[in-house]
């Protein structure tokens, strides 16, 4: 049974990697657990799937590592899941974009119990990969409430729907009806500069973080009902990360990792009502607190006041997400047919409050501080599925069922003062107002006007209320032809009443040779539709392109500005996905190698930014404060091919045991098609500029690879992980390439079991201190998009952390 269930493990291409892990696995489970994701067929275990599946253990996964949240967590354990750290990218700071195999953000469906959970309301923008692209919110959900987290790594719009054109992840929470188990958290990144002092620091010692949890479980009347609740707190300082002012003259004072409070509440509730008919709750809330710091506003700039800041000031924008889920459902048999009928809610809203900055326009009297607005989605599923197993040949398996969803998004306005240009008078500047009337920089020459709006982020000038709704109806099947054999097929109708409907199918069999040796492999159709925020989105924003201060407007999808240039209405995604791989184990050691293709037709992503000039002259005399306009567009289609490897082995190393894990992937993805209109023609490299395209393809490095090794003797383990990630090429707003070299982070931990109720883990997060490659080049010109040394790439920039963590029970 041991060689079995180590077997069942990796052959889903799993990321658990520990000896702990499979120690706790084994005396919890069963080799015959369902993977759930992938599969409605109740019998389907992560050995006999078609397509690969991680199971990956949260709780002993993050017992090694110096992880909080869940996209760092995966971040670091799954070869094709890529999650970057943010700095001066306005609302990303606060949300970190998550991708599978260089897809966008939301290319990747998130589920929660099987249920699909709502996205965010934030849309990527300036300063950030995934730009345009909307996207799941991982770390709403805090680790100390997921039992596990099921990873299906193939297209899978056939059976979930919109979003799963990359895959799917499916969080499962804690279920357990007994006890109490907390954690105890504290970590600390210890600066050291990774050159000749190129970089400083506030700090010795910084990023302080404390986390702590706790998880209860009891039971629920006399049937085996359970509820399991959990609360979690998070505090996180500042990494602050500059270029020596000594040495370089930088764009940004204050460029590193955001200060974040983050405060959870989880609820799983599971009660029988009678024989056959079950009750089940998830309530989930979450609130978080970010203040990151903008690009800073030197004494000398456009947009400072100097009789308010004589030495220029560092905007804050002070982030408040709140985020609530709600599902509840029954399930019941009728005539042998396993039902579940639900209803998901979910609710994400995003507040800004800008610090520490001035609307220039208003002069000495401006206020400081500014409601900025922010946007909120809300997302509400009902739907019921159907499951039943057939005896025909060696079994058939068939799954049906539908949905109807509603969007709403919203765009909440700000305070005036934090998107309004002020003439001389106090007044708003309208096209009507005089030019002679704008407020303008003192003793400029030639003349410049003082920017409006609070600087670091201007607020939101208008309220905008969209929704939309969508049925969808599925049928998925699966047949076992013998005992070696099984072939799956699935199709999924959806119709959304913003833009029509489509019809996706899926096919995917595996064939085992041998025990030891098995064939998998799928083909599929998918689709993504566009966003509310994607088609409705506005905002005018600043940026600094070069150094220097650029008003852009961010035009909706349907607005005049986007009509002027030709910019057609939004429509689906389209994807056709295939992959082929195999599975191989001798029960010491496994392997699991799988290829996957996935093209994309009308990617929607944003173009790159038009000049006022490149406007009919109409258009320009309605915009006349704007420097820069960009859009929402299906802009390109993209080939995306690679391969997931992975080879472990385990063995009785002396008094221990040690297992060791070799995970690899390979993603090459690259830019087929750009589609623009007759309109555009000969305006091809502004739609989507070579900067542009290096920032889509950069969303994951071309290979990444992490080597696990764990050894456990009696109460003590010890943890090394190293990952290695590829080069990334960006290119700089002077159409230099910035280039980012292959590096190597290192994770050692030690362990130790005082009792059955309480260990300590000791260990160092990226313990050789290193750093992405020194922009050094550009920095004079504020050329990264980051403003800073560094742009925000897959190994973070934050350096090396110390940490401990005690687990204890009762």
């Amino acid at each position: 049974m041991r060689i079995k269930y180590i077997s069942a493990i990796f052959l889903g291409i799993s990321t658990l990697s520990y000896a702990q892990q499979v120690k706790d696995t084994l005396k919890e489970s069963k080799i015959e657990e369902v993977a759930i994701t992938g599969s409605r067929n109740k019998k389907r275990t992560v050995v006999n799937t078609p397509v690969p599946i991680d199971i990956i253990d949260i709780k002993q996964v993050s017992q090694s590592t110096g992880q909080v949240e869940i996209n760092q967590l995966l971040q670091f354990s799954a070869p094709s899941f890529n999650s970057n750290k943010q700095s001066g990218s306005d609302g990303a700071d606060a949300v970190d974009p998550a991708t599978l195999r260089g897809l966008g953000p939301d290319q990747t469906l998130l589920l929660l119990n099987g249920k699909r959970y709502h996205q965010s309301s934030l849309i990527n923008l300036f300063g950030t990969k995934g730009r345009g692209n909307t996207g799941y919110d991982m770390n709403t959900i805090p680790i100390g409430a997921i039992k596990r987290v099921e990873v299906l790594r193939d297209g899978a719009s056939a059976q979930y729907g919109s979003d799963a054109i990359a895959g799917v992840i499916n969080v499962i929470l804690n279920d357990r009806n007994k006890g109490f188990e907390g954690n105890l958290f504290t970590g600390m990144n210890l600066f050291k500069s990774p050159g000749s002092n190129d970089v400083v620091s506030d700090h010795k010692i910084d990023g302080t973080t404390f986390d702590f949890s706790g998880n209860l479980g009891t039971k629920i009347g006399s049937k085996g009902g359970f509820g399991n609740f959990t609360a979690e707190f998070i505090n996180k300082d500042y990494s602050i990360r500059n270029a020596n002012p000594d040495v370089y003259t930088a764009s940004r004072q204050r460029f590193g990792d955001a200060k974040a409070q983050n405060v959870y509440f989880f609820g799983n509730i599971e009660l029988p009502l009678s024989d056959g008919l079950t009750f089940y709750s998830r309530q989930g809330f979450s609130h978080r607190n970010t203040k990151a710091y903008a690009w800073t506003r030197f004494a000398d700039a456009d947009g400072n006041v100097p009789e308010v800041y004589p030495n220029g000031f560092n905007p804050i924008e002070n982030t408040n997400i709140s985020d609530f889920t709600f599902d509840n459902g029954l399930k019941f048999k009728v005539a042998n047919w396993d039902v579940d009928l639900y209803n998901a809610f979910g609710n994400n809203r995003f507040t800004y409050q800008i610090d520490n900055t001035i609307n220039a326009t208003l002069g000495s009297k401006s206020p400081t501080s500014f409601n900025a607005g922010g946007h909120s989605l809300l997302q509400n599923t009902t739907g019921f599925n159907a499951v039943r197993q057939f005896k025909v040949l060696e079994g058939l398996n068939i799954a049906f069922g539908s949905e109807f969803r509603y969007e709403k998004f919203d765009i909440i306005k700000g305070e005036e003062a934090s998107y309004a240009m002020y003439d001389i008078n106090g007044n708003v500047v309208t096209k009507d107002t005089p030019q002679n009337l704008w407020v303008t920089v003192p003793g400029s020459d030639p003349i410049r006007y003082r920017p409006g709006g609070s600087q670091g982020f201007p607020g939101y000038s208008t309220d905008i209320g969209k929704s939309r709704n969508n049925f969808a109806a599925y049928v998925d099947t699966e047949l076992d032809v013998t005992k070696d054999w099984m072939i799956s097929v699935a199709g999924r109708f959806e119709n959304y009443n913003d833009f029509g409907s489509t019809l996706n199918g899926k096919l995917a069999t595996r064939y085992a040779f041998t025990p030891q040796f098995a064939f998998r492999g799928s083909v599929s159709t998918g689709f993504r539709a566009p966003s509310l925020a994607q088609k409705y989105y506005s905002q005018q924003f600043t940026n600094f392109q070069g150094g220097q201060l650029v008003t852009v407007q961010l035009a909706s999808n349907d607005s005049k500005l986007a009509g002027s240039l030709g910019i057609p209405q939004l429509k689906q995604e389209t994807s056709v996905n295939g992959s082929a791989g195999f599975t191989f184990n001798t029960g010491k050691f496994t392997a699991t190698v799988d290829g996957y293709y996935i093209e994309v037709k009308n990617r929607i992503v944003l173009t790159g930014y038009f000049a006022q000039a490149d406007l009919p002259a109409e258009v320009q005399a309605e915009n006349p404060f704007v420097d820069q306009v960009q859009f929402f567009s299906n802009a390109i289609d993209t080939r995306t091919k690679g391969v997931d490897l992975i080879l472990s082995y385990s063995e009785n190393w002396g008094p221990g045991k040690l297992i060791a894990t070799l995970a690899g992937n390979y993603n090459d993805m690259e830019i087929t098609k750009v589609n623009t209109s007759e309109q555009l023609a000969g305006k091809e490299d502004i739609y989507l500029s070579k900067r542009e395209k290096a920032f889509i393809l950069a969303s994951a490095p071309k290979t990444k690879v992490n080597l696990n090794l764990n050894y456990k003797i009696n109460r003590f383990n010890v943890n090394l992980q190293m990952v290695r990630f590829d080069k990334v090429t960006l290119i700089g707003y002077d159409d230099a390439e910035q280039v980012y070299h292959p590096k190597v982070t290192t994770d050692l931990s030690f362990g130790y079991e005082f009792s059955k109720n309480l260990n300590l883990t000791l260990g160092s997060k990226n313990l050789f201190n290193r750093y992405p490659t020194l922009q050094t080049t550009q920095v004079t010109s504020g050329n990264t998009e980051s403003g800073g040394i560094f742009d925000p790439v897959q190994m973070g920039f934050a350096g090396r952390q110390v940490f401990a963590r005690l687990n204890f029970k009762f």
